[in-house]
């Protein structure tokens, strides 16, 4: 009832998950990841005990096969179990149960696994693989573009419902106090892979990084467009400093992230996107 990618990239050094089904909050079930650690992607009458415990074996250093070979063995259903790991190493393996309802099946190589249950086609799997790896961008993109070749071709064959993605890196959450980096969930939608592309283009506007040649300065017209809408927004009043109104909107938008406090410069992709809001 599901179809999913657990993979890594080892320079970048973030581990993930990215699911959709038709099934609602598949997010709340199928994706485990930890940073440095692996991923896990547990489906088909999930058993989601094999989430942490899959990543507390690969904490130990056990590779993500050894690591299934466990999982398995006390399970009493595993023939109803699909499961995708993927390790600290970038190994990688998918089982697929052979009580599993059709189409299913899986794919795996160095730092991904692919598997997926109840597919319109034994095409899906293969659409995610090729997907995944003509994506040259960052992994979420790259589980991205996995998901999204999946579901166009044909995805679960009941329907769309639900879609998820999880990504961990070391330090990698807002603010770098937390593994936590990418972590959205779409539960219950019409085109749940497409919101969850739209998600993800959020995440790279409010949390992204600009080079420092892609930075605008905060002077001549890019000045003149801030300081109209700060003016036009009631940031900008009489006696206040443009710093301090700069800041309060800023903060107020949730870019502090991609901006000088000193309101010196911020982002080109902030600066389009808010002057495109705010005229």
């Amino acid at each position: 009832m599901t179809f999913s990618i657990v993979a890594c990239d080892l320079d970048e050094q973030a581990w993930g998950v990215a699911v959709a089904s038709k099934f609602p909050a598949v997010g709340a079930v199928v994706p485990w990841a930890q940073a440095d650690v692996g991923a896990v992607a547990t489906q088909s009458f999930a058993n989601t005990s094999y989430g942490p415990r899959g990543l507390e074996l690969m904490s130990k250093g056990i590779s993500a096969e050894e690591t299934l070979a466990k999982l398995l063995q006390d399970d009493k259903d595993r023939e109803l179990r699909q499961v995708g790991l993927v390790d600290a190493k970038g190994g990688a393996i998918t089982y697929t149960g052979a009580g599993c309802f059709p189409w299913a099946g899986g794919i795996s190589g160095k730092g991904y696994a692919i598997q997926g249950n109840i597919l319109k086609n034994g095409k899906v799997v293969p659409a995610m693989e090729k997907a995944f790896l003509k994506e040259k961008g960052s992994l979420p993109k790259r589980l991205l573009a996995a998901l999204l070749a999946g579901d166009r071709a044909g995805g679960d064959k009941r329907g769309r419902q639900s879609a998820a993605i999880y990504v961990a890196k070391p330090n990698g959450g807002y603010g770098g106090f937390v593994d936590r980096w990418i972590d959205y969930r779409v539960d219950d939608h019409k085109d749940p892979v497409v919101r969850l592309g739209e998600l993800l283009e959020m995440q790279d506007l409010y949390f992204g990084k600009s080079p420092e040649s892609e930075r605008v300065q905060l002077k001549g017209k890019a000045l003149r467009q801030i300081t109209d809408i700060l003016a036009q927004e009631g940031y900008l009043k009489k006696g206040r400093s443009f710093s301090s109104a700069f800041n309060e909107f800023i903060g107020n938008e949730n870019f502090e992230e991609r901006v000088d406090p000193e309101a010196k410069w911020m982002d080109k992709p902030v600066l389009k996107y808010l002057v495109k809001k705010f005229r």
